[in-house]
This record gives C-alpha cells, structure tokens and sequence, in this order.
C-alpha cells in the first residue's frame, strides 16, 4: 500500500474517495495520487484541450491547498491529467505503480459519471490486479475497528487475507471472519470449518483480534451486508471474481452486488494471480489442499 489512486471529477461527490484515500495514506505513509479523464478531446482543437488541462491543474492545485492541513508530512498529494476512455486510463494509471489501490465513490457526477455510477465502476474492479475499495458518497471513514472478511467454499476466497491481516495490523482492527454456505451438506461445512480454523490460526500468529460466524442463507451478498450492519462494521472484504464474456471481463455477480448495495466500503481483491498467490499462501500456513 505504497499509492492510492483516486478518479476525481470535482463534485462533491468524488470527495469522499480522496478523504478515504488521505486517510489510509496517513495510515500508511503512502502517496494519494488523483486522477481526472478527460474524455471528449478528440472533438477538441489543440488550443481548446490545452486550455482545459490548464483548467483541471488548477483544481487540482486548489485541492491540493485544501488539504494540506490533513495531510501528514510523510504523504505526499499529487495529481495526473489524463486523455482517452474513462475505465481505461484509470486502471492503467493504478498498473502503473507496484504496490498501489483504487479508491472509487461510487456515486459522483458531472465529468467522470460513468465510472462512478455506471459500468466503468465495474469494469475496473473485474479487470484491475490491484484491490479496489469503493465507497458510498458522502460517508465518512475516520477509522476502521472493525473488519467483515468472507470465506465461501472456493479456493481463491482465502486470498484477501493477508492483504485484510495488513490493513487490520495498521489500524489494531478486530476482524470478524465470516464462512457463507448455502446448502446442508456435511462436507461443504465441514470445508469451511476447516477453512475458517486455518484463517483463524494465522490471524493469532499475526496477533489480530477476531470472531468468527457461520452464516446460511440463499444471498451471499444480503447475508454478510446484514451480519456487517449488526455488528457496525468499518470495512467488508470480499474477493471479485471475474466471469469471461465473448469480448471482456466481466465483475461476477457476488462482487458485483456488494459493491452496488454495500453502504459500508468494500475492499475487492482481484483474483489475476491465483497460482502465485495460492503459493505464497501455502508457505504462510493458511492453504491446504
């Protein structure tokens, strides 16, 4: 968590991802850098597109002066003005960087609409290989006490972990470790009892505070929002699938609910590098075939 990245259209709106961003940065001793798209500057003369990218610099450099004050000194606030597609250029911008997250608000207006509260939202949080944390507009994060983490029966859900391990370490978070099933079978719960053991052990190891639920139900998504509400959870972990069409990747149905309904942020993990991941797992203690 060297760079959070957030699009920023100046609404109001998209604010509430930069405060979130600034607050895990301070966090983190991270950098936040902000991105705008321009995207209509094929129908703009060179001198029009010039003048409007000297128009973005200056709110950003506004921005930057806003926040100054909350900013610490090991953080640096900085800017990128970019040209092209909206979903394109942000999730290139975040590849771009080693060790970086997307901070969305999923609710904005004006420039960058579409990726805010349309598909674009999405289509970066299944195509990325960075975590993704979206938030509603106009919340408020001042801290996060208390994590959800999901597991379900499939063998990447385990992935989240040591990434979620991190940011509870930072912040002294009790993680609340939920297993999801939907049938009766003995051999699904006894899958993830013994995920949720394995899971369980490594958050001793790593001296993380945490509970863990076993939860039934027909909807994934309605199970850990509701279990999330109860218990005033800051922050839900839960692994974005992705689902091939004939022409791109797509969000799967799970990630894809969460990230609409969720009024609490969500932390996506993008599955691109099971194989590696399900390794470095296995030497931490917290895979087993």
């Amino acid at each position: 968590m060297k760079t959070f990245i957030v699009p920023i259209d100046f609404s109001d709106e998209s604010m509430t991802g930069l405060e979130l961003a600034l607050m895990l940065a301070n966090k983190n001793n991270a950098n936040v850098q902000m991105v705008h798209v321009i995207t209509s500057f094929t129908n703009i003369e060179r001198g029009s597109l010039e003048n409007e990218h000297e128009q973005v610099k200056k709110k950003f450099e506004g921005l930057i002066q806003k926040y100054k004050s909350r900013t610490s000194e090991n953080v640096s606030l900085e800017y990128i003005v970019k040209e092209g597609r909206v979903f394109k250029e942000v999730t290139n911008q975040a590849e771009s960087f080693e060790n970086s997250v997307l901070v969305l608000s999923t609710h904005g207006g004006s420039g960058l609409e579409e990726l805010f509260i349309g598909s674009n939202a999405y289509r970066i949080a299944a195509a990325t290989s960075k975590p993704v944390i979206t938030i509603r507009s106009f919340q408020t994060v001042k801290t996060i006490k208390k994590i959800v983490l999901s597991l379900d029966i499939t063998e990447q859900t385990k992935e989240k972990v040591p990434y979620t391990v991190k940011l509870a370490k930072i912040f002294n978070s009790e993680i609340h470790l939920v297993t999801l099933r939907s049938s009766n079978l003995k051999s699904i719960e006894k899958k993830l009892n013994r995920s949720s053991e394995q899971v369980g052990e490594f958050l001793k190891n790593h001296d993380v505070q945490f509970t863990v639920n076993h939860l039934q139900g027909n909807n994934f998504t309605d199970l850990t929002l509701d279990y999330a509400k109860s218990v005033n959870a800051d922050l839900i972990s839960i692994m974005t699938e992705q689902e091939k069409n004939a022409s791109n990747l797509l969000l799967g149905n799970f990630a894809h609910q969460m990230i609409n309904k969720s009024l609490i942020p969500v932390l996506s993990f993008p599955t691109h590098h099971i194989g590696k991941i399900l390794d470095n797992l296995r030497t931490q203690g917290i895979y087993y075939y």
